[in-house]
């Protein structure tokens, strides 16, 4: 994980992942054949929002033919497409995987994981006990309905583009460009950094 900058400025309440943890997920990759990277967004606004998404971070790492490589900082953010008010805040994150799942079985693992958590697909922009996205897989871009990728809607959304350029700051959303000048172009604005919260990378 990589401290962020705010305007030049380093975030101290963000530290770098210890090397003994680097070293021991990098030695789990060797389990991996030809891994390809992906980004995944999590979310949630119902329960214990904190307790959730490091449950789905933990249930992605114990995932065969997985590794979390990162972990974001945690932001806090209003919900997207509904009436300002009309549900309780998001708290966001975004995870970095090394994998040899096919987009596919990456998708039906996310798929089990909000169903774990009992997520409820009532109505569009709902609230969720958690919302598992793949962000982008390698330099994938595919139309197939069942998984756009990369996300269709991931240039327009600073609650994922923040915490992503926090982690990899010469991210590439492929297909659209840097993540650092996507971040620019749509601002922070409701997007609220949260150094009292913080994530575990698994061990």
């Amino acid at each position: 994980m990589t401290a962020f900058s705010t305007e030049g400025q380093s975030d101290p309440t963000v530290q770098p992942v210890p090397a003994a943890v680097v070293e021991q997920v990098d030695a789990a990759d060797v389990t991996l054949s030809n891994p390809k990277l992906a980004v995944i967004s999590l979310g949630s606004n119902l329960g214990n929002r904190l307790e959730t998404i490091q449950g789905a971070v933990d249930a992605l790492e114990d995932t065969p033919g997985l590794r979390v490589k990162a972990v974001s900082p945690v932001y806090e953010t209003e919900p997207w497409g509904v009436t300002p008010g009309s549900q309780p805040s998001y708290f966001n994150a975004v995870v970095i995987v090394k994998t040899t799942l096919p987009p596919s079985s990456l998708l039906e693992r996310g798929q089990a994981i909000e169903e774990a958590f009992d997520r409820v697909r009532e109505e569009r922009w709902g609230p969720r006990t958690i919302d598992v996205d793949i962000v982008s897989y390698s330099d994938v871009v595919s139309d197939d309905p069942l998984l756009t990728l990369p996300h269709p809607r991931a240039r327009e959304r600073a609650f994922v583009l923040a915490p992503w350029h926090d982690v990899d700051p010469e991210a590439q959303l492929p297909g659209a460009g840097a993540v650092a000048g996507l971040l620019d172009g749509v601002g922070r604005e409701g997007v609220l950094p949260r150094p009292d919260l913080e994530l575990r990378l698994p061990e």
